[in-house]
């Protein structure tokens, strides 16, 4: 396998052209392929058009047909269709399904290479073109390269992760998969309130099944770098952790920085780098190396694309960042920068703090409103159990898997479990957890969070089958509330709420789950019932739990409103008052509940 990162770039690279006036133009190429050969990279994969077959897998045989019939447009009058129209977004041009389809190939192929094991990573700068729906263009997207390249894994069965750190929603990837519990799409973008596409919110979360694989970060215009990449990290590995993909796939388009004309944000290449470090490491800790990633939007054609193509590049090769952009390099394409305005080119690949730009009000009070909505959103769609134990230090999501190795065997179905109502740390070190009990995913990772939290003062009930297999899983701990989000004031919250003095001595239901062979078989009811009695001291404090959206198996995932609806029987069954979820986690996810037993 090549030590390098495939790059995605040939001569149908540059038929993708609106024209000498449209703000995604051709001119970024030049210094942008430019600066990568600078720095080692050197394309091996060059684009040719993806099938109709291919084009498919994530858009409709009426879409293509008028694609095509506007690629012979001859500049006389067409009326717009399907989103393609003279004076619009997206123009049509003569070629342009060939172009478009020269796109999705690039992807295509890309993603084939890495499914083949013929690269770990593949660069395509000319794609991401994440606006495009499976019936119309939209955002100077035709075709939705990233969408097919995920469809195209999935078709192998694969389970996708997608990240999305473009300035505008990734709102094409999401409508194509939306409704795919195996596709995670996670969206960190500028807010719809603001901004193209105008959509993106907080509260779309999936639905169905799906419900909770759709996660967006709508920032405030002003937001800074580092507001924005502790965003990154707060959220991408913690829901890789529980989601277990086998690719990532990721548009690292470079219109967030404080410089591009197009947005409001304050953003920074070298925020940008750490943000694809931070994906390549997932990319390892989570799916075996393999990671797409593709350009997108940016509109500094001279001063940032380049320098932020590079920065991807240079993360997906392992490679340090230069201090220094070549000197060489700069006086090839000074002229050209000028003579569109650029008046001078940057001298580094990273930046100074904030872009050199002051501090102001307006970015601290966008700062925080984006870390309130940052948070809360972690509080709809991280598993409790991992943000407890991310928040205790049981658990840290990047660090590498210890050395105990679980067996994937499971017991015959027909074995019947003992439920260990008080399992200690000794107990625990001589059992195997089953995977789909809890989150996270590897139930290695979950093995090691639980062996720390039972040092920590968890308390953990097992079901038991064939004298070492966890099957099921019941996991409680003292003093950590119900987990408010950041703003919110615990006076004002609808549903259960504990009173003054019992909020610090309440102990909360993390986690309850079964292995799926030993479902639908009460349990669950069982476990919960005995890991309630079995509290000592424990057991006349108040108990809390909180289920929403985040709470399910990731693989097979019931319908949502089901899952749901089985939480809250259950612990109603228990003894629990079950009441809706408290804002702000409420508006957000209204389906959520909360529940208390005193």
């Amino acid at each position: 396998m090549p030590d390098l990162p495939l790059l995605v770039f040939g001569p149908r690279s540059l038929d993708y052209d609106f024209g000498p006036a449209h703000p995604l133009t051709q001119r970024r190429f030049g210094p942008g392929i430019d600066l990568l050969r600078e720095v080692g990279a050197e394309p091996g994969l060059a684009p040719e058009p993806a099938t109709d077959d291919d084009l498919l897998l994530g858009h409709t045989r009426y879409y293509l047909d008028v694609v095509k019939r506007f690629s012979e447009f001859d500049h006389g009058w067409m009326e717009a269709e399907a989103g393609i129209g003279i004076g619009g977004d997206n123009p049509p041009f003569h070629g342009m399904h060939d172009a478009a389809a020269a796109v999705a190939g690039g992807s295509l192929r890309a993603v084939e290479a890495i499914l083949r094991g013929d690269v770990e990573h593949a660069f395509h700068p000319g794609g991401g073109l994440h606006h495009a729906m499976p019936a119309r263009a939209s955002g100077f997207c035709i075709y939705d390269d990233p969408a097919l390249a995920i469809a195209r894994a999935r078709r192998e069965g694969l389970r996708v992760l997608y990240v999305d750190l473009d300035v505008h929603h990734g709102d094409g990837v999401q409508a194509i998969h939306a409704a795919d519990p195996g596709v995670l799409t996670l969206s960190f973008h500028e807010s719809g309130r603001y901004l193209f596409p105008g959509t993106g919110f907080a509260d779309e979360l999936g639905e169905g099944a799906a419900a909770g694989t759709v996660v967006n970060v709508p920032l405030e215009p002003d937001t800074g770098e580092s507001v924005w990449l502790a965003a990154v990290r707060s959220l991408v590995p913690e829901l890789a952790a529980a989601f277990g993909p086998d690719l990532i796939v990721s548009q690292h388009g470079a219109d967030s920085h404080a410089w591009d004309p197009l947005a409001h944000l304050r953003n920074t290449t070298t925020a940008m780098g750490e943000a694809a470090r931070l994906v390549d490491l997932i990319a390892h800790r989570e799916a075996a190396g393999r990671w797409l990633s593709t350009g997108g939007g940016g509109y500094g054609v001279y001063a940032v694309v380049p320098r932020s193509w590079s920065m991807v590049w240079l993360a997906a090769a392992h490679r340090e960042v230069p201090d220094r952009l070549p000197a060489a390099w700069r006086e090839r394409w000074a002229a050209e920068a000028a003579r569109y305005g650029t008046a001078s080119l940057p001298t580094t690949f990273v930046d100074p703090p904030n872009a050199g730009d002051p501090a102001s009000g307006a970015q601290d009070a966008a700062d925080r409103q984006t870390r309130t909505t940052a948070a809360i959103v972690r509080e709809v769609v991280v598993p409790r159990l991992l943000r407890a134990a991310v928040a205790l230090g049981w658990w840290d999501p990047l660090a590498a898997t210890g050395a105990f190795t679980p067996t994937t065997a499971l017991p015959a179905a027909d074995a019947v479990p003992t439920v260990v109502a008080a399992v200690d740390a000794a107990t625990w070190d001589r059992l195997v957890l089953a995977r789909r009990v809890v989150a996270p995913a590897q139930a290695a990772d979950g093995h090691e969070l639980i062996a720390a939290a039972l040092r920590s003062g968890a308390r953990i009930s097992a079901a038991v089958a064939a004298g070492e297999m966890v099957v099921g899983l019941a996991v409680s701990a003292p003093g950590i509330g119900i987990g408010i989000a950041a703003g919110a004031d615990p006076d004002a919250r609808s549903g259960p709420s504990p009173d003054a003095d019992a909020r610090g001595v309440a102990d909360e239901l993390l986690a309850l789950g079964v292995a799926p062979a030993f479902r639908r078989r009460g349990l669950a009811t069982r476990l919960l019932a005995d890991h309630l009695a079995a509290g000592g001291e424990h057991a006349v404090r108040p108990v809390w739990a909180a289920v929403g959206v985040a709470e399910r198996d990731v693989v097979e995932p019931l319908e949502h409103a089901l899952r749901i609806e089985i939480a809250r029987r259950r612990l109603g069954g228990a003894g629990f008052t079950v009441g809706p979820a408290p804002d702000p986690v409420g508006r957000v996810d209204p389906s959520a509940i909360v529940a208390t037993r005193r």
